[in-house]
């Protein structure tokens, strides 16, 4: 009996020592406070994340499924196809070139005269004449040939920037004089200016020829 009773007070005095520990050990829970919601939903201003184009390191726009894109470029000419641009406006040239009509006499300017040309003939008592030509155009290899009264007297004379010529004397009555283009040059026509001065220095000719080749210029000198 006297075992009994002891082991009921030591029990009795362990649980009133534990009970004293775990009621110093109590902690008072503050219940949490719900916040208001605010009045604007946020979740639709998120930007949407950018295309990430790997091969350069660059952020593309996202294309939205619904745009719709043209399906051809735009073109100035929709109805002309070219396999090659530059045949577009190579063909407009050569429409506008179509279009622009020359008068004979521009034709003749620009690719010069097919037809045998008389420069006039010219009265005079000098003893001789100096006859001299140059190109009067850019210099380009005008080649020509020159006679007296149908004789050749200089076979090939290579025109330049600078006078050069020839001593006429006079017979009584016609001095005919030609001048024959043998060539264009790199530019062509046959370009020149010529001039026929007197004894006296007096300019009794002076004109200019614009030829193709074979074709002739002519002046007639009448001794009086």
């Amino acid at each position: 009996m006297k075992t009994k009773l002891v082991l009921i007070i030591v029990l009795f005095c362990s649980i009133s020592v534990f009970s004293q520990i775990d009621s110093r050990n109590n902690s008072i829970s503050i219940p949490a406070v719900e916040s208001k919601k605010d009045s604007i939903d946020g979740t639709g201003l998120t930007p949407s994340k950018p295309i990430e184009n790997k091969q350069y390191g660059l952020n593309l726009p996202k294309v939205s499924p619904n745009l719709e894109l043209p399906k051809k470029e735009f073109s100035m000419f929709p109805e002309e196809e070219f396999g090659n641009p530059g045949e577009l406006y190579i063909d407009r040239i050569n429409k506008s070139l179509n279009n622009i009509k020359l008068s004979p006499e521009e034709i003749e300017q620009r690719n010069g005269s097919t037809t045998d040309q008389f420069l006039g003939d010219f009265k005079s008592k000098a003893k001789f004449v100096n006859v001299v030509y140059r190109d009067h155009g850019f210099t380009d290899g005008d080649v020509i040939q020159v006679r007296v009264n149908d004789d050749i007297i200089h076979p090939r004379v290579m025109l330049t920037g600078g006078y050069k010529g020839f001593k006429l004397n006079l017979k009584p009555g016609f001095n005919k004089i030609d001048f024959v283009a043998l060539n264009q040059g790199q530019s062509g026509p046959n370009t020149a200016e010529f001039q026929v001065i007197d004894d006296a220095g007096h300019i009794v000719s002076h004109n200019q020829w614009n030829l193709a080749t074979g074709v002739k210029a002519t002046i007639i000198i009448v001794k009086e």
